[in-house]
């Protein structure tokens, strides 16, 4: 089924290509792809020798390579925000409080404000025709099932197919659970404690021990039926709620079979009709759990995780090859990267390192401003338009794309306050700097670190508010928690911040002070005002807090709570 993966694309481009000879002034089309959790030192072009990404490497070289590609957050649910909206994700009520940094149940009411625009909306109303493939973890619905409020196709994006969740470890039997683990095992000890005093009690009335009350031991029974429900049902049952495909607003398989996958996001198109296209590619690799695909299984040399990266690559080379096969190339901008560094945490006794690597740049997934979460591949290639093998070396992110889009699509209208900038004048080298002189980092809805990239100079300062303590001490990472957390005990304040120079030190490992860096005051001064004047533009801040389960608004197919289906995968698509 992979060797049909050209299908991905092969129907909206068709189409288009046949109009293509029509239309001299055309829009042009766009191609986004995008890995989940994606290492910036996984893939060749960014220095990675062992791993063979000849595909992505092949973009590069017919393209522009970013280097200083920066996602607006290091976790899922508010870096994907960012990148659809142009905005931090702050602005549209996706960051978070407390240990809770994304979306955690597809039942929740949280996800993407339908007040919010996205790329896709924008396109949309410019006349293109908007697909998703692949995953989402934006929401679905807001008070009651069906009615759809966070749904892709409710974001502009006219045709959805994938999953509205995530891949995550529950999804996949005798792998664990990423999901409130350690509540899970408080809830179910307490459990055990409350089923065994009542058993204690039943036996001590039954023997004559003691004159318990029949009413106490009906409402101990009563209490134990409900602290199974609020224990099992969630969390027991959550490959079954979060686990699931969708095509468009429906339901087709629930729970999911993990193990066809990536045939069956390879397999799915959606229908163009004479119109310049967008669409998003949303790959659920390289999540954990890490598919086992037989063409890949064992031929890299690391592992598990390694023969995903080149299974991604292979697709990656598939899709490229539809684009050119079709005579789209020179009308068609094509993106690769990733919605944020790798899971450095991420591994297991049997499979070993199981999330990615993310070069000599410091931490990675969840660990705030530092750059080893939020440094992410970043490439573009648009024969005839771009330059090929140009490298850019100036700060750019994951929120340009939205403007970008816009200006490319001719997209004059009105807009909201933007945190991204259109970035053509940069890829085709028509101007040297950057638009972001400050960049601003989030860990959860705490401001963790700014950056800043001053006129006139090489130097790209990074001050740090706070880090995460990583545990154990002295580990480079949070290998208790498994994921760094933004809040209380957790993190360290620093006074005076600290400071880095990361074009001189991109590892962040020699602190700036005030002895080695003359400008030093000035920095922190200039950090300080640019702190003010862009949190004096968060006027609507919100913060996303509806993540616990809901039943009435988990998505079904079939009677709730009966839901249960399978995809008939030879009559899968439209």
């Amino acid at each position: 089924m992979l060797l049909s993966l050209p299908v991905t694309i092969l129907s909206c481009l068709q189409s288009a290509a046949k109009s293509e000879t029509c239309e001299v002034d055309r829009k042009p089309n766009f191609v986004l792809m995008m890995v989940d959790d994606l290492g910036i030192g996984d893939v060749g072009c960014y220095g990675n020798n062992t791993i063979r990404t000849p595909n992505i490497d092949r973009l590069a070289s017919e393209g522009v390579k970013l280097t200083q590609h920066i996602a607006a957050a290091p976790l899922c649910t508010p870096s994907r925000a960012a990148f659809m909206t142009g905005r931090y994700a702050l602005r549209s009520g996706m960051g978070s409080v407390g240990r809770v940094q994304v979306l955690l149940f597809l039942g929740g009411s949280g996800g993407l404000p339908t007040s919010e625009i996205t790329f896709a909306k924008r396109l949309q109303q410019q006349g293109y025709t908007t697909g998703l493939v692949g995953k989402w973890h934006l929401g679905v619905n807001c008070e009651h099932r069906g009615d759809h409020c966070h749904h892709p196709n409710q974001h502009g994006f006219s045709y959805f197919y994938g999953l509205p969740f995530t891949l995550f470890n529950d999804c996949l039997p005798g792998h664990g659970s990423d999901i409130l683990a350690d509540l899970q095992h408080t809830l179910q000890n307490l459990l055990s404690i409350l089923g065994v005093g009542l058993f204690t009690l039943v036996c001590v009335r039954v023997c004559g021990l003691l004159d318990v009350s029949l009413w106490l031991l009906v409402a101990l029974f009563c209490l134990s039926i409900l602290a199974t429900a609020v224990w099992y049902v969630p969390f027991k049952l959550l490959p079954t709620w979060n686990c699931i495909i969708m095509r468009n607003q429906d339901v087709i398989e629930q729970p999911m079979t993990v193990e066809t996958l990536p045939q069956r996001l390879a397999v799915s198109y959606f229908t163009n009709v004479d119109r310049p296209f967008l669409l998003f590619f949303s790959l659920a690799h390289v999540h954990t759990p890490l598919f086992k695909t037989p063409a890949f299984a064992g031929k890299s040399r690391h592992g598990c995780y390694g023969d995903n990266i080149e299974e991604v690559d292979w697709i990656i080379g598939k899709v490229t090859e539809t684009v050119d096969s079709l005579g789209l190339a020179n009308n068609t901008l094509m993106y690769f990267t990733s919605d944020h560094g790798g899971h450095l945490e991420d591994a297991n006794s049997v499979m070993g390192q199981t999330g990615g690597w993310n070069s000599i740049y410091k931490g990675g997934k969840a660990m705030g401003g530092w750059e080893g979460g939020i440094r992410v591949p970043g490439i573009f290639r648009w024969p005839g338009r771009l330059a090929a093998g140009r490298e850019v070396d100036e700060p750019t992110s994951l929120m340009d794309l939205y403007p970008t889009l816009k200006y490319l699509a001719k997209d004059t209208q009105p807009d909201r306050h933007l945190d991204g900038y259109n970035l053509m004048p940069l890829l085709e080298g028509k101007v040297e700097r950057s638009d972001h002189e400050f960049m601003f980092h989030y860990c959860g809805i705490y401001l963790n670190a700014v950056r800043w990239h001053p006129p006139g100079s090489d130097s790209i300062f990074k001050v740090h508010f706070f880090t995460p303590n990583f545990s154990p001490p002295g580990a480079g990472g949070c290998y208790d928690t498994k994921v760094c957390l933004c809040h209380g005990a957790h993190v360290t304040h620093h006074h005076p911040p600290l400071l880095y120079d990361i074009f001189h030190d991109p590892s962040e490992s020699r602190p700036l002070t005030p002895d080695t860096e003359p400008r030093y005051a000035e920095i922190l001064e200039q950090t300080a005002k640019a702190v003010e004047r862009h949190q004096s533009t968060l006027t609507n801040k919100q913060v996303s807090d509806n993540i616990l389960w809901r039943p009435w608004l988990q998505p079904c197919c079939g009677t709730f709570p009966f839901c249960g289906c399978k995809e008939d995968t030879l009559h899968g698509t439209p």
